[in-house]
């Protein structure tokens, strides 16, 4: 039966309204009016202390903002349907406020106004006590059948098979476990502790957890539990944390192996999860598993297909800018051979001058070929490993007699410092390996300083190394310092990589591979040692740090015995 009202008054001969009939004298629990869109127009509910609700901030807000029947879409086609046909029905479900749920029976009955027809409804109601919870349909408790589980793993699954995109997978994953079962959360975690979260479902009003990386009381979760891939529970252990009053957590797989976490939680009751829904969770894990390993294979295809297309283009420059660093001094050679073929020098001095020009071309091309082929050699894995001890001054007074001369003819200053020691400086590598890393670096400070000094220093630093199954005192570590051009800070990650020269201009107008670093690099990891460039910016001079391996600690000269 509808509640009237007389048109002829304008006033309803039941008003809803607190000032002229009092909610609490209707003698029902609770009492609240809604119009067809479900906005609450006046609330009253006698627990609304006690569960902390505040019916003024009920009032006049939608129940996705307020206080929300968990099903709401059957709830509002319900009040649609009573405010349609204008005849009273019952509803048995669960409401949420703020992390809370109540299972309420109600009654809902159309308000008729003889102007407007029926545009509201009143609605009065009980709570329902545990033992009645079942008297709400399973489908707002978040149960599922048989039937309906098919369904839902069908309509979830379409969406992620239709997808190589790992964020759409998890987020679909996640979204379609949580509506469907009405959890509070549903997150997809890393397979690994601690969890970060890909992907997270919220109800309304459930704080979000989305970016953290977390380490749940589970942390200790044996990963055998994991590997075999059965579903693990948490009950009442998480309430002071995250909210968590009951979860369900079920890996996903791919081959016999974990790739992911489903983790289902409810934050607002004790759920029983039943064997439906475990059933259910589990056969979508497989599938989802299935969908994360073919999106996480199609990523590395397309990072691979990018690496090798960028490589080629890498590749592609590096071998033009090589073809002019190479026909540079050929050309050289040729003219020079040609003009004393030719018999074109004025005299014996000026003969002898041609030929000793073209034989410095010949070693720049030389030294060009050498380092073209030593990078290739050493990326083919069949560069020579015999290493062993060698005298750290020997090698440097070698490298001094190579450096000084090139230095002097450029009017720079040269130095080398070494820690001064009562015993020989032994480390351990490679002779000729150990060489051509010192003069490609000290060769390339002298190139790339137009003005200025050139220093050389070393520091041994006394800290125990395990290398191929050996045991290093330490190492020493060789610092070349020049007031050259330097390298811009956005442009020195580049530097080590292959086939890359930093700036075309200046490589062409100092000459050169460009790969004297790159060479460096490789030969020194092989020697169990390293090689860093730090330089300040353009035109601030560059420092090259050269590290290797100590073969023992000498006695410094500041130490006693």
């Amino acid at each position: 039966m509808s509640i009237s009202t007389d048109s002829s008054k304008n006033t309803p001969d039941y008003q809803i309204d607190s000032n002229i009939v009092s909610f609490e004298a209707l003698g029902a629990e609770l009492v609240f009016v809604q119009n067809c869109q479900g906005r609450y127009l006046s609330f009253y509910w006698q627990l609304a202390q006690k569960y902390g609700i505040c019916p003024q901030k009920i009032i006049d807000h939608l129940p996705e903002n307020s206080f929300c029947p968990v099903d709401l879409e059957t709830y509002v086609e319900k009040l649609q349907r009573i405010i349609r046909y204008g005849v009273p029905d019952q509803y048995c479900g669960l409401f949420s406020y703020k992390n809370q749920t109540f299972p309420l029976k109600l009654v809902i009955t159309p308000i008729l106004s003889d102007v407007h027809g029926v545009t509201r409804v009143l609605v009065m109601g009980c709570s329902l006590a545990d033992e009645e919870r079942w008297s709400i349909s399973p489908s707002e408790r978040g149960e599922l059948s048989s039937e309906s589980s098919q369904r839902l793993l069908t309509k979830i699954s379409r969406k992620i098979r239709r997808t190589l995109d790992l964020e759409t997978i998890w987020q679909e994953t996640v979204k379609g476990i949580g509506e469907s079962l009405k959890a509070s959360r549903c997150l997809m975690l890393s397979k690994e502790s601690p969890f970060h979260i890909k992907a997270e479902f919220c109800q309304s009003g459930i704080s979000s957890l989305w970016g953290e990386w977390i380490e749940y009381p589970w942390k200790d979760m044996e990963p055998e539990t994991i590997e075999e891939g059965k579903p693990i529970f948490w009950d009442d252990a998480l309430c002071g944390q995250f909210q968590i009053c009951s979860m369900l957590i079920v890996p996903t797989f791919h081959q016999d192996q974990c790739n992911g976490l489903i983790c289902i939680q409810q934050c607002d009751r004790h759920r029983d999860w039943s064997l439906e829904i475990i059933e259910f969770v589990q056969e979508l894990a497989a599938q989802v598993g299935t969908a994360i390993a073919h999106a996480t294979l199609y990523q590395e295809l397309e990072e691979a297909t990018r690496i090798a297309k960028e490589a080629s283009q890498l590749k592609s420059e590096f071998l033009a800018s090589t073809t002019h660093e190479l026909r540079t001094p050929l050309n050289g050679i040729i003219g020079f051979l040609k003009l004393v073929l030719d018999d074109m020098a004025d005299s014996e001095e000026e003969k002898q001058e041609f030929l000793e020009e073209a034989h410095q071309s010949a070693l720049h091309l030389l030294n060009l070929i050498n380092d073209i082929l030593d990078l290739a050699k050493i990326e083919s894995g069949i560069i020579d490993r015999e290493l062993g001890r060698v005298d750290l001054t020997e090698l440097c007074q070698v490298v001094s007699n190579f450096a000084i001369p090139q230095a002097q003819a450029k009017k720079l200053d040269f130095r080398l410092t070494l820690p001064s020691t009562l015993t020989p400086i032994t480390v351990y590598g490679n002779y000729r390996w150990l060489l051509q890393v010192m003069l490609n670096i000290v060769g390339n400070a002298i190139k790339f300083t137009p003005t200025g000094e050139i220093t050389i220093r070393g520091e041994i630093i006394k800290q125990k190394i395990e290398w191929k199954d050996q045991t290093f005192p330490g190492k020493i570590k060789i610092s070349i310092t020049d007031t050259g051009i330097g390298v811009s800070l956005e442009k020195q990650a580049k530097l080590f990589e292959k086939f890359v020269q930093i700036d075309g201009s200046r490589t062409k107008a100092y000459g050169g591979t460009g790969l004297g670093l790159s060479i460096s690099q490789k030969l020194a990891e092989a020697m169990g040692g390293s090689v860093a460039f730090f330089s300040m910016g353009e035109d601030l001079g560059s420092t090259v740090t050269f590290s290797i391996l100590l073969d023992h600690l000498p006695v410094l000269k500041t130490e006693k015995g």
